[in-house]
């Protein structure tokens, strides 16, 4: 029995590593411009490609303004556990942050990327974690709608095979900011989901400010127009014209399953 225990997590590792493989070719594959997920970016922003994620990271106000990234059925299917080991990010340049950023603020480290989407290897759950990817979020916030909307959103991937997914946040003037570093307390936060699978290709969006709710998430689905509106970003733009229009301009929330994702068997 003993032998079983001391083999079994080398075997883990080596699926990890071989989940990783295939991602890595995956994101070399696939340059910027290439990529429908990714939204217009800014020359002013740092623009980080990890394995599973881009993040445009704010060099001002020291937190991302969005991350962007597909995820697919099979990725909800946990290979990896959470870690729950926030480290900084090696390939930001415009700044070092901290854990000791957040001590005492009141505000949770709030994953923009979900670390549940980002189980399916070693590597993308590390990168999961990484300073860079977090936000200041108010606890009931973060542990309440905000993972509520995240486990609905691994559901679409589910339903529809796979879905782009783009999630990123508001600063208000005169925001706040806590740290050494300076990182900026968004006031509100964003998704964007495209179905791109199906028939037809279907879009909706989300606004949420950074406060508990028991409203149901369909309170704060909105069109993605809206979040344009709202953060300036261009998203899907490399969609056909026409389509672009079609989709970003309305919400049928009738479109969209309302089950909340279900537990996925781990393979570890």
């Amino acid at each position: 029995m003993r032998k079983i225990w001391f083999i079994l997590p080398f075997l883990f590792l080596s699926v990890g590593a071989l989940y990783a493989q295939e991602d890595a070719s995956r994101v070399d594959d696939r340059n910027l411009s290439s990529r429908p997920e990714l939204p217009k970016t800014n020359p002013q922003d740092e623009i980080i490609t990890h394995q599973a994620y881009t993040i445009s990271f704010n060099k001002a106000s020291h937190v991302a303004n969005w991350v962007a990234y597909e995820l697919t059925a099979g990725e909800t299917v946990a290979v990896v556990k959470r870690n729950n080991k926030f480290i900084s990010d090696p390939l930001l340049t415009s700044c070092t942050l901290s854990n000791a950023d957040y001590e005492g603020s009141g505000y949770d480290k709030g994953h923009l990327a979900p670390s549940a989407d980002m189980c399916f290897s070693y590597e993308t759950m590390v990168e999961s974690f990484y300073l860079s990817n977090m936000s200041p979020q108010d606890p009931g916030f973060n542990r309440g709608i905000w993972s509520k909307l995240e486990k609905q959103v691994r559901q679409w991937a589910i339903d529809n095979k796979a879905v782009y997914v783009v999630t990123g946040t508001v600063l208000s003037k005169g925001f706040q900011t806590i740290g050494s570093n300076g990182i900026a307390v968004p006031s509100r936060f964003y998704k964007v989901i495209l179905d791109f699978t199906g028939t037809e290709i279907k879009g909706i969006g989300f606004i949420m400010a950074n406060e508990g709710s028991k409203e149901p998430l369909q309170h704060f689905a909105v069109t993605i127009d809206s979040v344009e509106r709202v953060t300036g970003t261009d998203f899907f733009f490399q969609l056909p014209d026409d389509q672009e229009k079609s989709i970003e301009g309305k919400v049928d929330i009738s479109k969209w399953s309302w089950t909340a994702a279900k537990s996925r068997s781990s393979k570890k």
